[in-house]
């Protein structure tokens, strides 16, 4: 099976615990370190087994195959892209059934990340995430006051809209943020606001 690691801890004499998100599941699964073994590393997409064991309650990851991407040796998108699959560590570790949405989703990402900008690929994707969880606030009534945005409009965490003097942070353009609320694109941001915003996505999905 394939899939992402979004997270990685190191126990004795270089053992991991590799957290891994594949299509179907989200697998939890015990790395024993060796000289023949591969070197590893979250964001790393790979193809692996599992094998379950009596004497242990975490299975074994075993048969790691890497499966690069075209951008793996450029290590600014390689750090951007590890910052950004690492949040969803904290955001799925204690999901039950995740289905195959948040796959296809990193997936996709990882196909354009030297495509355009990644930090607009990632904030793309990240409202895709909010829409798909019901999250993605359309209606612009400030968080803080409660009361409608006329005017441009700042984001705080989980994209939650406020007025800017509410928040006092970066106010984003309603065009700009329209285009991206309703079509998914960051095309009509500037690379100011999508600095921005992907401060506030590092703040957690």
């Amino acid at each position: 099976m394939q899939g992402f690691i979004i997270n990685l801890n190191r126990v004795k004499d270089e053992d991991l615990i590799v957290t891994i998100l594949s299509q179907n599941s989200l697998d939890t699964l015990y790395r024993f370190y060796g000289a023949r073994h591969g070197v590893i590393n979250l964001g790393f997409k790979i193809d692996y087994e599992k094998e379950s064991s009596a004497k242990s309650t975490i299975a074994r990851l075993k048969d790691v195959i890497h499966i690069g991407y075209a951008w793996i040796n450029d290590y600014k998108l390689l750090r951007l892209w590890q910052d950004f699959l690492g949040l969803f560590y904290k955001h799925l570790k204690d999901s039950e059934d995740i289905g195959s949405f948040y796959f296809d989703l990193i997936q996709k990402a990882s196909q354009n990340w030297n495509k355009q900008n990644p930090k607009r690929v990632a904030i793309e994707a990240y409202v895709k995430l909010l829409e798909h969880e019901g999250r993605l606030h359309k209606d612009m009534y400030c968080f803080l006051c409660s009361k409608k945005i006329e005017t441009d409009i700042s984001l705080l965490r989980a994209y939650l809209p406020t007025h800017e003097q509410c928040s006092h942070t970066l106010a984003i353009n309603q065009n700009g943020l329209q285009e991206l609320f309703e079509h998914k694109s960051s095309l009509f941001l500037s690379n100011k606001e999508i600095q921005r915003l992907w401060n506030v996505l590092l703040e957690g999905l």
